[in-house]
């Protein structure tokens, strides 16, 4: 069985050791460091299938971090915060975070928060290779790849989830209910700005104007529908 590996970004070192203590007996394989150059250091060494990242650090606060990975990765990524507002939420998730942890918190929580998270990006692994295919955009289900013209686009696995829900129901509307239901699951915030953050992500990786689509249309009041059409 394949090694899960855990990046803790945080500086308070006994959050760091508590953590690290319980997730190594959890059966993961934890990594720690107390800086955003650190972080991002290591994810240029070394690989990691989910970052715990802390928004306050000493040197570059966490969403910068987060952006700076999301260049290159698409790395899950769970965010910790000692602040609960709303704002903070969207964003973190508007730079590409997979979820929002606010402190104080329990390790059974956080540990809940990396398997839900980490099932998302599984959800088609082991599944038939599946390749969506549009005008302009290719959505490659067994690889996790999404080509927007001749260009590789980064999403999160998130975002990849998202998109793929919809581009698999073409023409269909999906309200925002159902996008969380489909793609979130049990776990997620319960709050439609959610789904509208992450939509608007997508839409700027792949190029798609939201007053001209090509892809996504919402359709106000109901959600949105995939409206991309055969190449």
């Amino acid at each position: 069985m394949t090694e899960t590996r855990i990046l803790i970004v945080d500086d308070e070192p006994e959050l760091r050791g508590m953590l690290r203590k319980y997730l190594t007996n959890e059966g993961l394989v934890v990594s720690d460091v107390a800086t955003g150059v650190e972080a991002l250091a290591y994810l240029d060494a070394a690989e990691a299938d989910l970052v715990i990242l802390d928004v306050g650090l000493p040197d570059i606060d966490g969403f910068e971090v987060l952006r700076r990975i999301r260049v290159t990765s698409d790395v899950p990524v769970i965010m910790l915060t000692a602040r609960a507002d709303e704002i903070d939420r969207v964003v973190g998730l508007s730079v590409g975070a997979d979820d929002y942890v606010t402190k104080p918190f329990s390790p059974r929580e956080l540990l809940a928060r990396i398997t839900a998270v980490l099932r998302r990006g599984r959800t088609t692994e082991g599944s038939d290779a599946t390749i969506l295919e549009f005008d302009g955009l290719r959505i490659d289900i067994g690889a996790r790849e999404v080509r927007a013209g001749d260009e590789t686009v980064v999403l999160s696995a998130l975002e990849f989830n998202l998109l793929t829900a919809l581009a698999e129901n073409p023409n269909r509307v999906l309200s925002r209910q159902q996008l969380l239901d489909r793609v979130w699951g049990w776990d997620h915030y319960g709050v439609d700005r959610v789904v509208d953050v992450h939509v608007g992500n997508i839409r700027k990786a792949i190029g798609d104007d939201p007053s001209s689509p090509r892809f996504i249309a919402t359709v106000r009041g109901a959600g949105y529908k995939f409206i991309g059409e055969p190449p």
